[in-house]
């Protein structure tokens, strides 16, 4: 599948699939509806499109995972990380900050800084600095 390129950031067709383990050297911004049937290693920021999914690990600098995402293996990320509405992920290792939306189903969720938790999720342990619990702004 053909990857284009803008200086160090790197973009996927839509509605793509990729066979095996992908590397990406830069930032990765995935379209929705993307898929990844092995490993996913970003050296920069991946910004994970709604619908997608990975079969097995993510690895990154820092992650946004769009709504609806589900990725089969550790998500592990070097800074912070935002995971949108009804994404599945089995575990989160993040070196920065998590913030997790409404209607996301995880494991453990391990922080190294602050886990924000929005809405009503479905999780393991959160283990961070802190762990802060907000109510959904949509739900008034």
């Amino acid at each position: 599948m053909k990857i284009y390129r803008d200086g160090d950031t790197f973009i996927a067709p839509k509605g793509s699939y990729f066979d095996g383990n992908v590397k990406i050297c830069g930032n990765f911004i995935v379209p929705p509806r993307t898929h990844f049937w092995g490993q996913l290693a970003v050296d920069g920021m991946l910004e994970l499109g709604p619908y997608s999914s990975v079969r097995s690990k993510v690895t990154c600098r820092s992650a946004v995972i769009g709504s609806n995402v589900n990725i089969g293996g550790p998500v592990n990320v070097e800074g912070d990380i935002t995971v949108c509405d009804n994404a599945v992920l089995p575990l989160i290792n993040a070196g920065g900050d998590v913030m997790i939306r409404p209607g996301v189903e995880t494991g453990d969720v391990k922080s190294g800084g602050t886990i924000y938790i929005y809405g009503k999720v479905k999780s393991g342990k959160l283990l961070g600095k802190q762990v802060k619990v907000l109510r959904d702004p949509n739900m008034e």
